[in-house]
């Protein structure tokens, strides 16, 4: 059986300082991790990532490179992200153990990206909307501030300690969602759920949405039969016209 270790990914969108991209690596292998992507690096390949990542060059050396954050989120069934903002525009946040026990029971027969960023930068509200939810991992009021490596090595030990509290079904990739969000969406303006021009609440539903079926995620069976309730509104309201 493949190793659940096998089906997480540690993905760093955006990252700037090599040094920060060979520790992470480090982090990654001293929890039995192997899996590190990159979104847009800047450079990762130098002399002080390589001595930083120490005996993980290998894995910096095998990190899968992406010129987008949907490329390397489109084959992931759940993604989370990893934050020190809170707000409830923000979406579901939940403190790191809760979220260690949901990836963990996933991560068994699903795909799963963790992201994170540099704390200068943060997740833009692109990318917050495309997780499940968030993390966010405690620290003392006076000094929150965890750079990225830190932030790394803290959720791989934390993975690392974790067991399975169940079995958890296979769920669908994030790229085979796309049709049913642009479905749900043109359904719900034909029942005038979201008015007309009314964008921001549009988005705002939308939003909600996809951090629901992100967080719970969906299997093939429940995707059909959205599909088909879908299909019965739409037919309903065609008769009724």
């Amino acid at each position: 059986m493949k190793n659940w270790k096998d089906n997480i990914s540690f993905v760093l969108v955006g990252p700037r300082e090599p040094g920060n991209i060979g520790a992470s690596a480090r982090a990654m292998k001293n929890m039995g991790f192997r899996n590190l992507e990159l979104v847009e690096p800047r450079r990762f390949l130098t002399e002080e990532s390589r001595q930083m990542a120490c005996n993980a060059i290998d894995l910096l050396e095998k990190a899968n490179i992406h010129a987008s954050f949907d490329d390397a989120v489109k084959n992931k069934s759940m993604i989370i992200g990893t934050t020190r903002r809170l707000g409830k525009g923000r979406g579901v946040i939940l403190p790191l153990k809760e979220g260690i026990n949901k990836i963990i029971t996933a991560a068994r027969k699903n795909r799963i990206a963790i992201l994170f960023v540099e704390l200068s930068i943060g997740l833009n509200n692109r990318e917050v909307e495309e997780c499940g939810f968030l993390m966010t991992i405690p620290s003392d009021p006076s000094s929150p501030s965890l750079n990225l490596a830190q932030s790394v090595l803290l959720v791989a030990y934390e993975l690392s300690q974790g067991t399975y509290r169940a079995e958890a079904p296979e769920l669908l990739e994030r790229a085979e969602l796309e049709m049913l969000y642009r479905r749900l969406r043109s359904t719900l303006k034909l029942l005038e759920y979201i008015p007309r021009g009314n964008r921001d609440l549009e988005a705002r539903i939308m939003r909600n949405l996809k951090h629901l079926f992100g967080r719970a995620g969906l299997t093939e069976w429940e995707l059909r039969m959205l599909r088909g309730i879908c299909g019965q509104i739409e037919k309903k309201m065609a008769d009724r016209d």
